[in-house]
């Protein structure tokens, strides 16, 4: 296992590498640039010459991408044009609220969605197995900002039940100590802020849930389903194991692995499609900050903030792959 964990390491340089470049491309070419967001439309071409002279954009592209390279090697991603600060600075400040927000919406979308598939497979044709089936073609259907403003509109504006907006009720004076604001309440032992910021989680991670909850129910019931017919099944039905056993120990655990495979892939989306559900509540994580940097054309940002997000990405799909050994042993990485 520990030549297969250095091997995917070593394979994250060439794939890093050559997403690094299609990122800088793309960037660089995005209509207008940082001078347009600083200046808007009163500036002057000298002046904008000037701002574009002092940030190295009038370089050539190749010694802008070998300095960019350079940076990143180092680990300095550079400091944002809009708020002159660091940009790893500014990602740890936002990235714990992002983190929070995805394990919520993963919380829900597994709690939810690996006991509902299993069900309607088990009950296949039935009443819950329509219901599921219809409504994870809702949930993959509706767009994730459409059904955060109806959560919003619901039942925080119309029955006050949850806060609209935030991560925490600014009036709390809580102690910081990750910035984890679930965590910190529980590690100083203030509870009112831990749950205040759990309260918080829970209309965003319910719409951020809703795409990646409809594709497990599906990939779960089907999966579950193509094991039912397995022979090995049938053995194990014919030799007198109870239900729980053979539910557990040879239905369940032999379709997991599909279900993990996508639970891995959908957190990477996750992360990335935060954007919109930070968005609609004004939830200080790194979606919105990159939302707020492509407006002001904040280079820095948005090639760092991106990096490191598929850095994350390809990270818990190797601990994905490694999963598979636990679940299945048959399957060894080698």
């Amino acid at each position: 296992m520990f030549r297969f964990i250095v091997r995917r390491l070593l394979q994250l340089i060439p794939t890093l590498f050559g997403l690094s470049l299609l990122l800088f491309i793309w960037v660089r070419r995005l209509p207008g640039g940082p001078e347009d967001a600083i200046l808007g439309e009163r500036g002057t071409p000298e002046m904008r010459a000037a701002i574009r002279r002092s940030m190295g954009l009038d370089e050539p592209i190749l010694v802008q991408y070998g300095r960019f390279v350079q940076r990143l090697l180092r680990l300095d991603l550079g400091t944002s044009s809009s708020t002159k600060r660091p940009v790893v600075e500014e990602f740890l400040e936002r990235f714990p609220g992002t983190v929070e927000l995805t394990i919520t919406a993963l919380v829900i979308a597994i709690g939810v969605g690996i006991p509902l598939g299993y069900l309607a497979a088990r009950r296949r044709g039935r009443l819950l197995d329509h219901l599921s089936v219809g409504g994870s073609l809702v949930g993959i259907c509706v767009p994730i900002f459409f059904l955060a403003y109806v959560l919003k509109a619901i039942f925080s504006e119309n029955l006050g039940w949850f806060p609209s907006s935030g991560r925490q009720d600014p009036t709390l004076d809580a102690t910081r100590v990750t910035n984890f604001f679930v965590l910190d309440g529980l590690m100083t032992r203030e509870w009112d802020a831990a749950m205040d910021a759990l309260w918080h989680l829970v209309l965003p991670g319910l719409a951020l849930a809703s795409i990646p909850l409809a594709i497990i129910v599906r990939i779960t019931r089907a999966s579950v389903l193509e094991v039912l017919n397995e022979d090995f099944v049938r053995t194990a039905e014919a030799k007198g194991l109870t239900e729980r056993t053979v539910r557990g120990r040879h239905v369940l655990r032999n379709s997991l692995l599909p279900v993990v495979t996508s639970i891995g892939l959908l957190t990477g989306g996750l992360l990335s499609g935060a954007v919109l559900t930070e968005t609609v509540f004004a939830f200080s994580g790194i979606g919105a900050f990159i939302y707020e940097a492509i407006g002001q054309r904040d280079y820095p940002v948005l090639l760092g903030f991106i990096m490191i997000i598929s850095v994350v990405y390809v990270l818990v799909n190797l601990l994905v792959d490694l999963s598979y050994s636990l679940i299945d042993p048959r399957v060894r990485v080698r």
